[in-house]
């Protein structure tokens, strides 16, 4: 049944991509759909998330697809999250405390390319790029196509329409507008946008400052944040309020400007941006929202993932890796489907069911960190917190993960559970150090007993709470 399927995804970003050489590795015919350009045969646009994040959820998916190796030769281990003061003091905060845990820079355009070229590689895989989608009929899984130049229209059907078309999602907005069915959506924007700048490589072509973490210059409302490029370069990406501040995009709006800013607030990072002026200028101010929807399927014919199902703020590095995720998810329920024939409606019913409470987890979790990082990365009791954690990680690495480590390194348990126990063990660390109980000078022994046992106490109360 499968070898006679076609399936039609609009979206060939990195979810797109996947998910179409995965369907493909399963059998069916996939016809894959882009409004963009090939972006193999053009340059990245600037300003658009040069580079991700990648960790263990996302090599999972990957890793199903056959690809996992090929990725990490693009990728560049991040160990932790190097701290810039204003006086221009560094340290460095790891992941983990545990060997072998880190998260990986790597090249978003670079990633997107080698699954292109996996898919396209595929018999059965059809790849059309420079065709937006214009509408979609959700209940006979057809969408009509506009050529970029021609502006020619051209109808495709398939037996399902998988819309993964990005935050933007065409295919959510025929399901917002169809009358005919229930549809709750969602979409809360932070009050900061985005920008991004270049530290380039130096003149020998290395890096200018550590290439083996993310850098962070937490200042309370504002901060920036850098990760490593394969070719010596940073990406730098400014986050600042659009308005209402003494600094933010609304006056930012001459050289002397941005120049008085950054010196003032990055001194350090100035030294290392010598394109400063000009690319803020040239660079687009993105912004930053979330996008919470449901039901993710109609008509037992479509169905959206991907961030044009749940677009987050990137804060916990976890947008592209969640994403990954639901290609994983979506090919275990259909492992499962006993039936000769597959009823769709039914694997994305349960897809859905499996899915949404992860997903909403993951979007409340990157807020949370939007916070952290920019106001709290610096203080002294976060610090601490952080040394208590690594303590515990390395000398109990099979009993104790952080809430971080249950995110970003543990992919055998869901975001949600992430967020439940992981918000409870950074209460009890607080609390306990807040009221002198432990310190980390303790035996580590003493202080997992302690921290497990004010663990589940919250937990606990937040049952009988919720209960």
């Amino acid at each position: 049944m499968t070898e006679k399927q076609h399936l039609l995804l609009i979206g060939a970003g990195l979810c797109g991509s996947l998910l179409a050489l995965r369907m493909a590795q399963r059998g069916f015919q996939v016809t894959l759909v882009e409004k963009r350009p090939d972006l193999r045969d053009v340059t990245q646009d600037a300003g658009r998330s040069i580079n991700l994040a990648l960790s263990d959820r996302g090599l999972k998916g990957l890793r199903l697809a056959g690809v996992e190796e090929k990725a990490l030769e693009l990728c560049i281990p991040m160990l932790g999250r190097m701290i810039h003061d204003k006086e221009g003091n560094t340290f460095i905060s790891n992941y983990s405390g545990r060997d072998g845990e880190y998260i990986n820079s790597i090249s978003r355009p670079g990633l997107n390319m080698l699954l292109l070229d996996a898919a396209e590689a595929m018999p059965n895989v059809e790849i059309i790029f420079n065709k937006g989608c214009k509408s979609v009929d959700l209940e006979n899984a057809s969408a009509v196509f506009e050529d970029y130049t021609t502006k020619e229209r051209t109808e495709l059907k398939g037996d399902i329409i998988l819309g993964t078309d990005g935050a933007g999602s065409v295919v959510r907005k025929s399901m917002f507008n169809d009358r005919n069915f229930l549809f709750s959506f969602s979409q809360d924007y932070l009050t900061h946008g985005y920008k991004e700048i270049t530290i380039p490589a130096s003149d020998s072509g290395g890096y200018r400052t550590e290439k083996g973490a993310l850098h962070i210059w937490p200042r309370g409302e504002d901060m920036l944040i850098a990760l490593p490029n394969l070719d010596g370069s940073f990406t730098v990406t400014l986050f600042l309020p659009y308005s209402n501040s003494d600094y933010c995009f609304d006056n930012l709006t001459t050289p002397e400007m941005v120049t008085e800013y950054f010196t003032k607030e990055y001194p350090d990072a100035v030294a290392l941006m010598p394109n400063l002026v000009e690319e803020f200028f040239d660079n687009p101010t993105g912004p930053l929202g979330t996008i919470k929807c449901s039901p993710w399927n109609s008509y037992g014919k479509s169905l959206i993932l991907g961030d044009a199902a749940h677009a987050i703020v990137p804060f916990y590095g976890q947008g592209m890796n969640a994403s990954f995720e639901d290609v994983v998810v979506f090919d275990e329920i259909l492992e499962n489907q006993k039936d000769a024939s597959i009823d769709w409606k039914k694997v994305f019913y349960e897809y859905e069911k499996a899915r949404k409470h992860d997903t909403d987890a993951i979007a409340d979790l990157a807020v949370d960190n939007f916070h952290e990082m920019k106001e709290h990365t610096a203080s002294p009791l976060f610090q601490q917190k952080r040394k208590i954690e690594m303590i515990l990680e390395s000398q109990f690495p099979d009993v104790y993960s952080s809430k971080y480590s249950l995110v970003t390194f543990n992919e055998n348990i869901g975001y949600a559970e992430a967020l439940r126990k992981g918000r409870a063990q950074d209460k009890a660390i607080l609390n306990l150090l807040d009221d002198k109980k432990i310190s980390e000078a303790d035996k580590p022994s003493e202080i997992l007993n302690i921290v497990i046992s004010e663990t589940n106490a919250i937990l606990h109360d937040d049952d009988v709470a919720f209960s």
